[in-house]
Formats: structure tokens, sequence, C-alpha cells
């Protein structure tokens, strides 16, 4: 099924113009409510599986369909008597439920699991015979949607509702498959429902559900969707928008021509490749009027380069970038760069000599699969080899690996665990849900961390250490001294430094930079079981603690002005070789400044003029070196220790008060030989509690 090229619209009858250009396929929609829907005779009901079945060897088709059968002919002897609110028989929503997921190419077990989905719950039918007649698997994912329909969906229920959903996703993500496409086809029959009550419904699908969908990287539910709940919400653009593709739909169309010159351009390079014309949904073409204004006929849809192999996706793209006059703002490499939802394609646009923009999603045919069926395309992820044991009775609710599971997922069944009220928790989901790109960044051990886009060194710190993460007093950003409060890129490096004083803890502007829902709990948390924080005040500021030494001036530093007094300048601290100038201030003094200074280009700006200065043959010369640290007793002793032993003289010493548990040390030191700095440096580093030495 194709996530665009199907408009899933609350009038089907608007857009026949529209369907037409997409590629032949079943039509979900139609089948949903005709083929299954439509009313007819008990004894003719079996016939309607022959669909389910149709659908479910176009993808697998060497499937056992004997369990489907099974499984169709027990729901439809449970729900026997029971009525929709629609007036249809009750075996019609399980049913199409479940050719929405075949048409997915879900495998048997999901597709078993989904026509016996309400039999517990609204049937006799119970778990054990669940069990004994298909399995463990089946029981297992039965119970997990059981429990989802279970709950209360009245309004204040609704936070509760899907934190208990998200667990049982997170045990298994075929719970949330069936759950997407239960709430699908109850969205295409809302109409019987009254108005608030439609509108309470779509409001939780756009909140949580289609932000899900998207997650799962499941586009084929999540556009229908949108598309559903646009025309509840907002009735008047919809109805706009509706005109919109209604006068296209009467208009020349150029994207087909478009797509010729395209297979042209592929079929002369001797690229295998199939083009589609792929009509946008209604929310796409909502958004695109909003961010372009009028509209042109190439607006209305988009083309789709499907290839065999990732080559010849980046083959494709030189042909159209070579051929045509490419849109580079409109570029993007997601096959280099996935998405969070497993989602890979390279996007493109191109300039006709018409003057139209054509939009252009190449991939692969997997790349496509994955793309519209996310994680329901990637088959049964809990399949055990022939050796492993199996599921027994009681560890149906224990929690399983699954290795589709994406990061994200892993996330919010962590922070779930710790939101400290369902408010908390629905407040967070949905600003979780919202975040729609992921970056992952580097450890300093070699590890990833997977963190929403946007996320900061605080994020990292929860992620990496949880509650420890109490302590952490800054951060190495690609192996530079960063605040926690810096935002990190996707491929940053982290290193992240934790105080060891018990009593260290975050403060309350770390919400203001946390975006991840673990960092705000654990914040928010440790701020309400701390009131007053975690230090004392001091009863006053404490003044620098200043070590002065004997010798000052120029170093080795030459100015040439007869019998001028030379000062190295403190503000970068210049030592041989590096290049350097010289500036005459009060009192004849000439102070020497590296020539990347700040200071000269003030120096040049206000008219002085530079003095030429050279470095005497002697190796020796004067730095001022800035040690961040950890506070600790004795530092002071150890860093001077470290300093003797290199050979230094310590020429003067200030240590600022400490500040959240660290502490800022400027030394200005004189060496013997210019070239021991950096194994000075290093012996400094050295120094336990010492995390940073540089030069001022």
């Amino acid at each position: 099924m194709s996530a665009e090229a199907t408009n899933p619209e609350a009038r089907p009858e608007a857009l026949p113009e529209l369907r037409r250009r997409g590629r032949t396929r079943l039509d979900l929609r139609r089948l949903g409510r005709a083929a299954l829907l439509g009313p007819t005779p008990r004894d003719r009901l079996p016939d309607a599986i022959g669909h389910v079945a149709e659908a479910h060897r176009a993808h697998h088709p060497d499937a056992d369909l004997s369990l489907l059968r099974r499984a169709y002919l027990l729901a439809e002897t449970s729900h026997r008597g029971q009525m929709r609110k629609s007036g249809e028989p009750y075996i019609t929503h399980p049913l199409a439920v479940t050719l929405i997921l075949a048409e997915l190419g879900a495998e048997t077990t999901t597709l078993t699991a989904s026509l016996l989905h309400d039999t517990v719950e609204d049937t006799d039918v119970t778990l054990d015979q669940v069990r004994e007649e298909f399995g463990d698997e089946v029981c297992f994912i039965v119970d997990g949607v059981t429990k989802v329909e279970k709950i209360d969906y009245g309004a204040a229920a609704e936070p509760e509702t899907f934190r208990k959903m998200l667990v049982a996703t997170g045990n298994d993500v075929r719970v949330m498959s069936i759950k997407l496409a239960d709430r699908l086809h109850n969205m295409r029959t809302l109409g019987v429902m009254r108005p608030e009550k439609q509108a309470r419904i779509a409001k939780v699908t756009r909140d949580v559900l289609i932000p899900l969908a998207e997650r799962l990287g499941v586009q084929a539910l999540k556009t229908e969707l949108e598309d559903l709940v646009f025309a509840i919400l907002h009735p008047e653009e919809y109805e706009h928008t509706r005109a919109l593709i209604a006068a296209h739909a009467g208009e020349r169309d150029p994207l087909p021509a478009i797509a010729d010159s395209v297979r042209a351009v592929l079929r002369d390079a001797g690229i295998a490749a199939e083009v589609v014309v792929r009509p946008r949904h209604f929310v796409s073409v909502h958004r695109i009027s909003l961010k372009r204004g009028e509209l042109r006929g190439s607006d209305f849809g988009r083309l789709l380069v499907l290839v065999g192999e990732n080559a010849d996706c980046y083959a494709v793209l030189g042909e159209l970038h070579t051929c045509f006059t490419p849109v580079i703002s409109e570029f993007k490499d997601f096959i280099a760069s996935p998405k969070f939802n497993l989602y890979q394609s390279l996007h493109t646009a191109f300039a006709t000599p018409e003057g139209y923009v054509a939009e252009v999603i190449v991939r692969t045919r997997q790349m496509h699969r994955v793309a519209e069926a996310g994680v329901v395309a990637l088959g049964n992820p809990y399949t055990s080899p022939p050796s492993a044991e199996p599921i027994a009775a009681s560890d149906c609710d224990e929690e399983r690996v699954d290795p589709t599971r994406p990061g994200w997922l892993s996330r919010l069944l962590d922070w779930q665990q710790s939101a400290p009220d369902p408010d908390t928790f629905w407040d967070v989901l949905r600003s979780e849900l919202a975040q729609d790109r992921e970056i992952t960044v580097f450890r300093a051990d070699g590890g990833t961390l997977g963190l929403p886009a946007g996320a900061s060194c605080i994020d990292a710190a929860y992620a990496q250490y949880g509650e420890a993460a109490h302590g952490c007093i800054g951060a190495r950003v690609n192996g530079r001294l960063t605040s926690l409060s810096s935002r990190l890129s996707d491929g940053d490096t982290v290193q992240l430094l934790l105080s060891h004083d018990a009593s260290s803890g975050p403060t309350a502007d770390w919400l203001d930079h946390a975006r991840t829902p673990a960092a705000r709990i654990a914040v928010s948390s440790w701020l309400e079981a701390h009131p007053d924080g975690a230090r004392p005040a001091d009863a006053a500021p404490r003044a620098p603690l200043s070590v002065i030494g004997l010798r000052s001036g120029g170093g080795n530093a030459v100015a040439d002005l007869p019998d001028a007094t030379v000062r190295l300048a403190g503000c970068c601290t210049p030592v041989p070789p590096d290049a350097v100038e010289g500036f005459v201030i009060r009192g004849g003094v000439v102070t020497v400044h590296r020539v990347h200074c700040a200071s000269v280009a003030q120096m040049r700006a206000v008219g002085r003029t530079p003095v030429a200065v050279h470095w005497r043959a002697t190796a020796d010369c004067r730095v001022t070196l800035l040690a961040e640290s950890f506070g600790r007793p004795h530092l002071l002793a150890d860093l001077t220790e470290a300093i003797a032993r290199e050979g230094v003289e310590v020429v003067s010493a200030t240590v600022e008060p400490p500040v959240e548990q660290r502490v800022r040390h400027s030394y200005t030191l004189q060496l013997p030989d210019a070239t021991g700095l950096p194994a000075l440096m290093r012996a400094m580093r050295d120094v336990p509690g010492v995390y940073d030495v540089s030069r001022a």
C-alpha cells in the first residue's frame, strides 16, 4: 500500500483521478467498507477471508493459510450475533483490521492475533484457549492488545491508557501494529458517533497514535490517519484542500510527462528503475499550500524512483542532477543518515524548462517496503532458534529483547517507570513524540547514545548515567570543554565530567535545557526532594588565593626599541616560537602579544603602531596556564609539586573560589625550555581531579 497514492478522505468519491495515477493495488478503504463491511448473509462471511489470504500471499507466497482460517472460524463463531454501532456484523471489524496489516506485509502470527484481538475481551474465549490452539506467540500478542482494550477511554483516563499501551508495545511491537490498524478502521467508520466523541477520538489519534505510527515507520497508516483527523478537526481547511485537489483533477497534470522524461534519462544511462507518480495525500497538499501559496500542477504529487541496489540510488541522483536543473536546497540524504524510524531514501527536486519544480524520492524496493510499513515489514522479530525453549504461560508478561525496537521506544520504556503520575507521563509523552528527528552521539568509551534532535549535554548525562548524572558538573564535546547546556549535534563525541561529592546536584535551570523525558523527570524529582538545594551558601564570598613569585618582566622577548622595558601580555601569554607583535603603552613599556590576539586588532584599530619584537636565542620562556579541576583537599599542593617536578618555576598562582564543585587555577610559569610546555601540561592533567589544562 502506498502512503501517498492512497487518499483516505471522508468522501472517497472526490478523487477518482488521483487514485488512477497510482499503481494498481488493493484499495484498503474500499475493501474495508464494501467487501468486508457490506451487509451479506452470515453463510457468505467466510469468503471475506479470501481478501486477507490474497494480500498475505502477495508478501509471503509460502505462508501456511490454515492458521488464518482456523483463527477466522474461531473469531466468527465467538462474535456471532454481535453487531457494530454501524449495524454490520462485528466480525467485519477484525477482518478489516487484519486486511490492513496483510496489505502492509505482516507475517502470519500477527494476522492470526489480529483476527482474534477482540475475542478474549468481548466473547467467552479465554487466553488459555488461544494458547492451546494457536501457540504462545499469538497468546502473547492477543493478551497485550486485550490489556490495552480493557482500559477506560474516558477523557480523564487517556494518560494512563496510553501509558499501559506503551508498556504493551514495548513488550512486542506487533501489539502496537494491531492497535494502529484497529484505530484506522475505527476512524474510517467514525461517522456513526456523536460529533463531540468524534472530536475527542480524533484529538487522541492526532496527539499520540499518529506520532507513534511515525515513530514505528508505518507511513501508510500514518498518512491515512492524518487525513481522517484533518477532516474531523479542521473541516474548513479540509474542504478548501479538497476543492484544490478536485480543481487540479480537471487540469492537465505535468507530472506524467516529467516522469516520462526521467524514464528516458535513466534508460539512456542504463539504470533499471521504476518511475511512479505519487499523488500527495490531503494533509501533504495542505502543508505545501501553506508553504508555497498558490499551487501549480507539479505540487500535487511527487515522483518515486525504485531501483535494485543502494548504489543505483546515487547513480539516479547523479543523472537527475546532470540532466536537469537541481534545486539544491531540497536535497536530503536519508540513506547515509537514516531517520530514527528506519526510513531511508534520497530526496531531491529539479526544475523543468516549463518552470515546474518536480520533487523526487529515490529508494530501493526494500527501502520502499520499510518506508511504507516500518516495523510491520520486518517480519517476526522474536523467532527463536530450534533449540530455544518455548515461552511458558507464566512468562507471558516478561520483557523480551526486540531487535527491531527503535532507540526512542527503549527510552520511553525506561522513563515511563519513573514518571510520578499519569498527567506528567502524558505531558512528557506528547513532548517526546513531537520530536521528529534523532541524533547519535559517541561516548568517550566508544559507545553511542541515541537522543532527540536538540538534546543537550544534560540529556546525554542522564541517558548514560541515570541518577548518577545528578553529580555532572561539565562536559567535553569533541575534546573541548563546554557547559552542560550546550546542544549536541549528530556525530558529536561527548565526555561527561562527574563530581565525586555526594552533595552535588542539579539546579533549576537544568530544566530549561533538558529535552528528554528521562532527564526532565529525574531533575524535577531531585529538586522536589531537595528544596533547599545541594550546597549551603557561603556566609560571604571568598577572595581568590594568590601566590606571587619573585620574577616578572618580558622573559626572553626583545623589542626593537633601545632601552625599552618589555612585558609579556597576560591576555595571550606568548612563548617562543609564537609569532608576536609589540605595542608601546603608558610609561614607554612595550607589551608583547601573539599576532592573533584580539588585543592586537584593538591596538591597530585605535592607531597604535606595532613594534617589531623577536625572541632571544635562549630557550627559556614565560607562559600562563589555566587548570580546571574538581575541588578537593591538597589540590593546590599536588599541582605545585607536579609543576616543580618538571623543573618549572612558579612566578604567580591564583586559585578562584569553587563554583559548583569546580575550581579554576591560573599559573604564570617560567620554563627553562619552551619545548617542555606540552610535557608540563600533560603532567598537570595527570593530577587527580584535574580535567583540563590550557594556555590562557
